[in-house]
């Protein structure tokens, strides 16, 4: 079959700039998957995605005009089903024959063969491979109906009575096999070669592309389009860069991924023009600056080599005219009230202290449950000063950010930018003469924002951070709004990885399950669940497992840390440490099999109601493998509750490798479960001693490769 290179293209009405860059790489995909399922296209076929604001295109690598044909060897039914001991069709298969369109004449041809422990029948045929206009259809139907559309338009074709949903009206298709016009159609279009480019630069219309492999080079010199989504973007990139060099300084642009995607998506032929606006403006906080030229107009702001906001900004045209000075004048003029509205905001804000609005936060609802913002605002008050106690950071202080923190969610400022909540309240606090770590609390306590975020810089900060928190995962999970499977309209997974992260990333030397008491005792005891505490940790539990191995934890090492649930999180990455070290002992693999090994008859003994005496007695060890091991750990605890005492974690855990020839004799010599009582529970009162004093870092067990009864008897017998 001869194989040709395919193009595919829909051209259509500007596309939601935040969607295009999925929507481009999932009709790219889905498309050529399908191709390559048929039998139409290699494994190792390259599928290069175009996605402009006007068209979504692929081109495919070494696709054939018509698939392979396949033998395929069909099961119809047991020997003893289909064939009588006359060796004649029985009814059965003959009515079988007939679904399938065949009559008694092929029975001779039927294939026997061996089908689990019975013999079956089979009808090997050739499946003819499917055509490329065929095999193409359904793969552009597929990559339409598997595209992820944020919103579907409803719209009626030229005939006036077809209706076709879809997220934009459809107005092209082309489809080249090399040079061939392949006859497919979708949303009511036929495909053809030709295509629309740039609304105003194109230099001709249509533009008629010759060959699949031309498209590219065609639709930027005729079309006056870049189409692939990557190609214009590192036009841009280049264009930003250059334009910022020519002012020299250390001047650069903003780096902003997700504003660079969206203005890609925003324009087919790319073009970077520098504008201004009045330096009196940069009075008013940068930040606010940033937000209103990159959120309304899309603009690139422009920070100086020390990472102040300058008068200038950049812009990303979709035309190139000969005199870009119109262009240029009409976006500094777009601008100029936007930066007013927000000079404006900033100072009316300014003319009423921080501290008058936080009564305001009394008719601010923040969960129909839990009362307002100002009731929430009295518990983190009292929250972030029992944590600044433990801290040893100042009281009043993390008492007075709290109470202002919510404060500039009633200002003119966050109505207008949310985004900017805690960053204007730092200003705010800052003019009206605030205590600076209180200021920098206010914006601090937002932190993390997201992952990879960072921490608030003093214990202040972290205070109100930690407690606001703490609030939100206690109250929203008291009042039984726990997130589920991809669901978390609270934001609750990201609030305790940044509990977790502050603990452990600032070393805290804080208990999480008081913490989380503390926060409890915040809320009126009707208003939440009674299980609220043990909810939330075994929740953060979940959260650490997950964090920990993303910063590269090993899965059996972490879990033999979070299994034994710690509440000081701060120490939890010496213990992972720790066991690290101890799992390249040559004594590791033992002991935790060994560990194992205790655990599971402590816990059948348990369920057995056996009793276990509270310490061993030396009187009953009856056996010198017992006694020997009895000594062994009396010799090695004081040394392994010192080193765990003194936080040296891996000194106590190569402490414990040394007790391995005893544990060893012990199993190989002494039966735990003796006829004696008192013997079997002094037994077993021994080996919970040693248990206890194995997982005294981590549950070592979990480092173990076995599972209950692998051992080659019943465990718990020796």
């Amino acid at each position: 079959m001869t194989a040709k290179n395919l193009l595919v293209e829909l051209c259509v009405e500007e596309l939601p700039p935040k969607a295009l860059k999925k929507l481009g790489e999932s009709f790219a995909t889905t498309l050529s998957e399908s191709l390559k399922a048929q039998g139409l296209a290699a494994a190792d076929s390259v599928a290069t995605p175009f996605a402009s604001p006007r068209r979504l295109a692929v081109h495919v690598g070494q696709v054939a005009e018509r698939a392979a044909d396949k033998p395929v060897s069909q099961k119809l039914m047991p020997v003893s089903v289909g064939l009588g001991a006359d060796g004649q069709a029985t009814p059965a298969l003959l009515k079988k024959l007939a679904a399938m369109g065949l009559d008694a004449s092929v029975v001779p041809q039927l294939k026997r063969a061996a089908d689990g422990k019975a013999e079956a029948l089979f009808f090997d045929t050739v499946v003819l491979g499917v055509t490329l206009a065929d095999g193409l259809q359904k793969a552009l139907e597929e990559a339409l109906a598997r595209l992820p559309i944020p919103k579907v338009m409803t719209y009626q074709l030229a005939d006036g009575w077809s209706t076709v949903n879809f997220v934009r009206p459809a107005h092209g298709l082309v489809a080249l096999h090399g040079a061939d016009v392949v006859p497919v159609s979708v949303l009511g279009l036929k495909a053809g070669r030709d295509t629309q480019g740039h609304r105003f630069e194109a230099s001709c219309h249509p533009v008629s592309i010759r060959e699949a492999d031309s498209y590219a080079a065609q639709m930027e010199a005729e079309g006056a389009v870049i189409p692939g989504f990557d190609q214009r973007r590192a036009e841009i990139v280049a264009q930003l860069h250059a334009a910022a060099e020519k002012l020299g300084g250390g001047v650069k642009p903003i780096q902003d991924d997700a504003l660079l995607d969206e203005v890609t998506a925003l324009v087919e032929r790319p073009n970077v023009l520098l504008c201004q606006f009045e330096p009196e403006f940069l009075a008013v906080p940068q930040e606010c600056l940033i937000l209103t030229m990159k959120a309304n107009q899309k603009y690139f702001p422009l920070l100086d080599a020390a990472g102040r906001l300058t008068n200038q900004f950049l812009i990303v045209s979709n035309i190139r005219p000969a005199d870009p000075s119109a262009v240029i004048g009409g976006n500094e003029r777009v601008v100029r009230p936007r930066l007013a509205d927000a000079k404006f905001f900033f100072d009316q804000d300014r003319k009423r202290p921080l501290a008058s609005r936080v009564e305001k936060l009394d008719h601010v609802v923040y969960h129909n449950k839990l009362g307002s913002q100002g009731a929430r605002v009295r518990r983190l008050m009292k929250l972030a000063a029992a944590i600044a106690r433990e801290l040893g950071a100042d009281e009043a202080l993390a008492r007075r950010a709290a109470q202002l923190a919510k404060a500039d969610l009633v200002t003119d400022m966050v109505g207008e930018f949310p985004e900017l909540q805690g960053i204007m309240g730092r200003y705010y606090a800052l003019h009206d003469g605030e205590d600076a770590r209180v200021a920098e609390a206010i914006a601090d306590h937002y932190k993390p924002r997201f992952a990879g975020d960072g921490l608030a810089a003093d214990n202040i900060g972290l205070s109100v951070a930690l407690a606001e928190r703490l609030d939100a995962l206690v109250g929203i999970f008291g009042i039984g709004l726990i997130p589920t499977g991809d669901k978390d309209p609270f934001a609750l997974r990201r609030a305790a990885l940044g509990v977790l992260r502050m603990l452990m990333e600032k070393t805290l030397p804080l208990d999480l399950m008081g913490l989380l008491e503390t926060a409890r005792a915040g809320f009126d005891p009707e208003q939440l669940a009674a299980s609220v505490v043990v909810d939330v940790f075994r929740f953060m539990q979940d959260r650490l497992r997950v964090y920990l191995r993303e910063q590269g934890g090993v899965a059996d090492q972490v879990e033999a840390v979070v299994a034994q649930a710690p509440t000081r999180i701060d120490r939890v990455p010496l213990r992972l440490e720790a066991v690290a070290q101890f799992r390249r002992l040559p004594e590791a693999e033992a002991l935790a099999a060994a560990n194992k090994r205790i655990q599971n008859i402590l816990r059948k003994a348990e369920q057995a109601c056996e009793g276990i005496a509270p310490a061993p007695d030396v009187a009953l060890l009856a056996e010198a493998a017992e006694r020997d091991l009895f000594q062994a750990m009396e010799q090695v605890a004081p040394q392994v509750e010192a080193a765990v005492e003194g936080l040296d974690y891996t000194g106590a855990l190569r402490q414990l490798a040394t007790l391995k020839a005893a544990v060893d004799r012990f199993f190989d010599e002494v039966m735990v479960m003796a006829e004696e009582p008192l013997v079997r529970t002094n037994r077993l009162a021994l080996l919970a001693r040693l248990g206890g004093l194995m997982n005294c870092v981590a549950d070592i067990s979990q480092l173990s490769g076995q599972t209950s009864g692998q051992s080659g008897e019943p465990a718990g017998t020796r």
